[in-house]
């Protein structure tokens, strides 16, 4: 898969989870944070880099996963919060996420959804699978139950 898909998604996860751990209330959303320092090129202008991931966070606008009141220059997206569309998505259960039944209903509940398993992936590093679960976190919803598969 190319490199820039990858980005991607780990960006959109990212964005998405940043979100989701302080759902409903709206926050700056700066490139820096989900991608660490990239250094302008010499006009001063953002890295490739930089702008693909600010790209990420407009495109997850127009297509009604967060919104936003306006961007700060280059930086960053400012009054940010998920639409129900994104915290639906992200708070819907993983079928098979979890392997172990021992667990408090609650506690199963919780770790079972798209948001704790993506975050998992990330902290992990987990390259395939943040973009196996971020294609699932895009789909459209059709009644099925969602697979990790």
């Amino acid at each position: 898969m190319d490199l820039n898909i990858d980005d991607f998604y780990r960006d959109c996860a990212a964005a998405l989870l940043q979100l989701y751990g302080t759902f409903p209330r709206k926050m700056a959303v700066y490139v820096e944070d989900l991608i660490g320092r990239e250094e302008p090129d010499e006009f001063g202008l953002p890295s490739k880099r930089h702008l693909n991931c600010l790209g990420a966070l407009i495109w997850l606008g127009e297509e009604g996963y967060l919104r936003y009141a306006s961007s700060i220059r280059y930086e960053a997206l400012d009054q940010v919060v998920l639409t129900e569309k994104g915290f639906l998505r992200l708070s819907r259960q993983v079928p098979h996420a979890i392997d172990n039944q021992d667990l408090p209903p609650s506690v199963r509940r919780i770790k079972g959804t798209l948001a704790h398993q993506l975050n998992e992936a990330v902290q992990q590093g987990h390259s395939e699978k943040i973009s196996r679960l971020a294609r699932l976190l895009f789909e459209t919803p059709s009644g099925q139950a969602l697979a990790l598969g």
